[in-house]
């Protein structure tokens, strides 16, 4: 149980982890019209703990989690047991509905993983500014490597970075409280 855990952990969080990141980046970035003021740090992380909560709580938890077609889930699953009983109007929407949330899942698929290496690879810059014109071959091939150790499973990845992420988040949290508390 122990090492499921610990796989889990590598999986879940390298996902949750890593979001954070740049989407706080961003919200500061001041192309909004807001910078780092505390009223708009507090608006933002507002702003997106509502909106896990109403993602999973209502999404998940009300619709996705009960759309179970044999076994399988998910969006295209929700699509097809709700045009079950429509008419070939409303099911003619519902199916381009699903393509566009398919075409969503599709695109976070394969921007999350790609923005996250890039953010992480750009970091080398600082301590070596040489290594600048290397950032996207070196990018390139800890994605490839990512994808092919993922056609053996998620669980491969999760046992391979769970250490790290375990070790990762306390670390994160300490460093951002002590930064709070200064």
């Amino acid at each position: 149980m122990p090492a499921l855990t610990l796989a889990a952990i590598g999986v879940v969080y390298g996902d949750i982890g890593t979001s954070p990141l740049y989407t706080l980046r961003e919200c500061l970035s001041g192309q909004f019209g807001f910078g780092v003021e505390r009223d708009a740090v507090f608006g933002f992380l507002s702003l997106i703990f509502w909106l896990l909560i109403f993602t999973v709580s209502i999404k998940y938890i009300t619709f996705v989690m009960r759309a179970d077609n044999a076994g399988e889930g998910g969006i295209l699953t929700l699509m097809s047991l709700a045009g079950r009983n429509t008419s070939a109007r409303m099911t003619s929407v519902l199916v381009i509905l699903g393509l566009i949330g398919g075409s969503f899942f599709y695109g976070e698929v394969v921007i999350t993983p790609a923005i996250s290496v890039m953010s992480a690879i750009e970091g080398l810059e600082i301590i070596a500014p040489q290594l600048d014109t290397w950032i996207v071959p070196i990018s390139i091939i800890v994605l490839t490597l990512l994808f092919v150790i993922q056609k053996h499973g998620t669980g491969m990845v999760g046992k391979l970075f769970c250490a790290d992420y375990a070790d990762l988040v306390p670390v994160a949290g300490g460093a951002g409280r002590a930064k709070h508390l200064r």
